[in-house]
């Protein structure tokens, strides 16, 4: 019998199967069960695209822009707003009988219903979108507080191919991850090197070499984490997350990646082919913590399992051990370093000066999610959410049942913008957001500036838009806000103007 394997502190720690498997229920299982019976609902294939045409069009318009029946346009930046999320689906469901508008939800499911909701919500933001992007007046870009330039500091000529995360060394160098597998050290916008003898990564579809993470106390210990898509062992085609940590040794132009150390390795039976949703940030508490993401790599249900890593946020010391305090480490059958799970792909992790922890992680089409991370709450996927099928087709209802004990995100993302770098914003060239959180979309192209307060959203505004797909952000030595971006493969920088 093979037992799973989890490397903590570079050590392997066996976790005997008689924890997966017992006479009882474990909460895991139990999970799994409620699972598949919050799936079966009315389910149908419906194209909600011609769902709206034939249902609602006639009245609302075909891109909700109104007229018939003397309906009004829902093309307004108000009506756009998220607090109109459920008077939408509840007017939808029930009906308007003053306005004329019968109830659906006798002849339609929750699940389409709430479609046609993301439906108008696309068609919204076409018409929106221009009327919230920043002013741009002669290559100055005009913000709530501030106005600034964008100025480009590592450019498509020095060879980066699919950047992912850049971080700095005490002596001003940058650090540049390419997701095709190679960590370059970048001076004076020039790449001097790349480094030698990093572990080993696979890039298949979203997962290749991803984070750099360099610890906050590089002066004294010369820790540099790292997250990879780590091949499976005879078979590069299948991987899983991993995170390591080791040290750069210089000499002259010439680095090298020694002293590795593993960090946190799953069992090689959770390794798959497919190329979607490792997550890999590294965020560090300042406590001798570190909190790592994974995505539910494409399988949704796994995210409900406490015995499975898809869909997690864990929580490690720097070490690679596992607190004792974890939420989870004396659960039967549960990994001991879930700090959270029930999530989707988070591609963004950011703690304040406070302590608290949130993630930007993807949903399907529609309805990327701003999440407070709490310990050992469940985020609801696959259960719940504000999206729908890349296909066209309906998928579930964002709210919770009154026994569902998921918590909602602060906001959401509707469409998508695929969030991907998530950052506090701390500095004194835009000293007007410190504390704001900074969070990047790759197909939405932008960066949106969130004000939060006691899980409230108080500000919100795009700082960012349609530079290219915004991988990641960061904030330099320097206070200003570095972005790294794919197509093209660039890095540039957000500097105020006075």
């Amino acid at each position: 019998m093979v037992r799973p394997i989890y490397v903590f502190a570079g050590l392997a720690t066996v976790i005997s199967c008689s924890s997966f498997v017992g006479g009882t229920k474990s909460q895991a299982d139990q999970q799994k069960s409620d699972y598949e019976k919050s799936t079966k609902v009315k389910r149908s294939g419906v194209n909600v695209t011609q769902l709206y045409n034939d249902t609602c069009a006639k009245c609302h318009g075909v891109n909700a822009e109104g007229g018939g029946g003397g309906t009004q346009s829902l093309l307004t930046v108000d009506k756009f707003d998220e607090k109109w999320d459920k008077p939408f689906f509840d007017a939808t469901r029930n009906g308007v009988p003053t306005m004329g508008m019968e109830a659906y939800g006798d002849t339609m499911s929750d699940q389409e219903i709430w479609a046609l909701v993301v439906h108008i919500r696309e068609l919204q933001y076409k018409a929106i979108r221009p009327m919230t992007a920043p002013k741009n007046t002669n290559g100055v870009f005009q913000t709530q507080y501030y106005k600034y330039r964008i100025e480009t500091v590592v450019d498509k000529d020095q060879g980066l191919k699919t950047p992912w995360c850049t971080a700095w060394l005490p002596d001003g160098r940058m650090l540049i991850t390419n997701r095709s597998g190679y960590l370059t050290v970048v001076k004076g916008g020039k790449v001097v090197s790349r480094v030698d003898n990093l572990p080993a990564s696979t890039e298949i579809g979203q997962g290749g070499l991803m984070e750099v993470a360099v610890h906050p106390d590089y002066a004294k210990n010369g820790w540099i984490y790292l997250t990879v898509a780590d091949p499976k062992e005879g078979n590069r085609r299948e991987a899983f997350t991993r995170t390591y940590r080791g040290r750069l040794k210089f000499d002259g132009d010439k680095v090298t990646w020694t002293d590795q150390q593993d960090i946190f390795k799953v069992p090689i039976d959770n390794y798959n082919g497919s190329g979607i949703h490792y997550g890999g940030k590294i965020v560090f508490d300042g406590k001798g913590h570190i909190f790592i993401t994974q995505g539910e790599r494409g399988n949704g249900p796994l995210a409900q399992r406490l015995d499975k890593p898809n869909g997690k946020i864990f929580r490690l010391y720097e070490d690679g051990s596992i607190p004792k305090d974890n939420p989870f480490v004396n659960t039967p059958s549960a990994i001991p370093a879930i700090w959270t799970y029930g999530h989707r792909n988070p591609q963004g992790l950011a703690m304040d000066d406070k302590g608290d922890l949130y993630d930007t992680e993807h949903a399907p089409r529609g309805g990327d999610e701003l999440n407070h991370i709490v310990p050992g709450t469940n985020y609801g996927w696959p259960v719940i959410t504000f999206g729908i099928n890349y296909n066209d087709s309906s998928l579930e209802v964002p709210w919770p049942t009154a026994d569902q004990k998921f918590k909602m995100p602060i906001t959401r993302w509707l469409p998508s913008s695929a969030t991907s770098g998530l950052r506090v914003y701390k500095g004194s060239p835009f000293s007007k957001w410190n504390g704001d959180l900074l969070a990047g979309g790759l197909a939405g192209k932008v960066i949106d500036r969130v004000r939060v307060k006691n899980e409230k959203v108080v500000e919100r505004e795009t700082i960012l838009f349609n530079l290219g797909r915004v991988r990641d952000i960061a904030i330099g030595p320097d206070g200003f806000v570095y972005v790294t971006v794919n197509e093209p493969d660039i890095i540039v920088r957000l500097v105020p103007v006075q």
